[in-house]
């Protein structure tokens, strides 16, 4: 199957290939005309895309369509209009492995690791809640996404997002040993597991809506109560179930970010600026993906900034003079 990638796209280029189908909706023009607003993807991005045809259903997500269509640019940001759209048949062949974005590694193995950071606590309070609340997402943590949008927005990108997290920590707590060690793992952990909850996700990772619970409460407050249930199972008492449930609920740092109350001690200011980082450098990775080496890139409104792709950087990874971690799950992107 061979096709451009969406990451390769740029304005006025002829598109024929086959997508994978995040949403699609029938909406209204100002004018009261009807068109198909899509937003379809390879495993390198998305695009949005627009029929005007009010008469072509919206397929299904999670779908494969095919489509010919044209890039264009709209409000900064790539748009695609689509000239022709159809469902595959047998004879097209298509590898939908190539088409659904995914975590760079196996949902196994990182589901392995985070075991494994449990069982080498020495706290037997949070290791006992951590253990409950691993055990109460089941399977949808193999396979959830962090976001709908933005960061990790991929099959299993949940874990994808908890694992950078705990490994930029497990860097830095040598830095700063007045931490609590096991207090600061069992928060990276922890901090956004009721996104199974949040959201509603198939197995491909494609966020259909927010859940009643998602809309109503949000995973900070849900996520309380997920360890506050956990502990319970676990038979925990105690300032560990406080401590723990003050870094889910402040970890994102501030009230217009969503958090009821700021960091107030120094392993939930940490975890915040951890999840903060690792949200950011995961979407910075995928806008200059997407960026043309030496040029900026259209408004990233998470950011409220545009993104510069350096052309240094792609040359010396093009000539293998950077100074890159072998085990990096991100070396040669850019």
């Amino acid at each position: 199957m061979q096709q451009p990638t969406v990451a390769s796209l740029s304005r006025d280029t002829k598109f024929e290939g086959f997508l994978l189908v995040r949403s699609g909706e029938q909406r209204t023009s100002s004018n009261g005309g009807k068109y198909l607003d899509m937003t379809l993807c390879d495993t390198t991005g998305d695009i949005n895309c627009k029929m005007w045809d009010g008469t072509v259903p919206p397929p299904r997500q999670g779908s494969v369509i095919k489509v010919r269509g044209t890039v264009q640019e709209y409000n900064g940001r790539l748009q695609m209009r689509i000239e022709r759209l159809r469902n595959p048949g047998p004879e097209d062949d298509v590898d939908v492995s190539q088409l659904m974005p995914c975590a760079p590694e196996s949902p196994e193995s990182m589901l392995q690791e985070i075991n494994r950071t449990i069982d080498r606590m020495k706290t037997p309070e949070l290791q006992g809640i951590m253990r409950e609340m691993i055990k109460m997402c089941g399977d949808r943590l193999i396979y959830y996404p962090a976001a709908q949008r933005v960061h990790h927005a991929e099959r299993s990108g949940l874990l994808h997002h908890t694992l950078g997290v705990l490994r930029a920590a497990e860097k830095l707590l040598p830095l700063y040993p007045f931490l609590d060690g096991d207090l600061l793992r069992a928060g990276c952990i922890a901090h956004d597991l009721s996104k199974t909850m949040e959201f509603l996700s198939d197995e491909a990772g494609n966020v259909a809506d927010y859940s009643a619970e998602g809309q109503l409460l949000g995973h900070l407050v849900h996520g309380v109560s997920q360890v506050k249930e956990a502990a319970r199972r676990a038979g925990v008492e105690g300032e560990y179930v406080l401590l723990l449930c003050h870094m889910v609920i402040s970890h994102h740092g501030e009230a217009d970010h969503g958090s009821p109350k700021p960091p107030m001690f120094a392993e939930a200011e940490m975890l915040h600026l951890l999840d903060d980082m690792d949200a950011k450098m995961n979407e910075m990775e995928g806008v200059l993906r997407r960026t043309p080496v030496g040029a900026f890139s259209e408004k990233i409104w998470t950011l409220d900034r545009r993104l510069y792709h350096p052309r240094t950087r792609s040359q010396q990874i093009a000539d293998g003079t950077a100074e890159l971690d072998d085990t990096s799950a991100y070396s040669g992107l850019l």
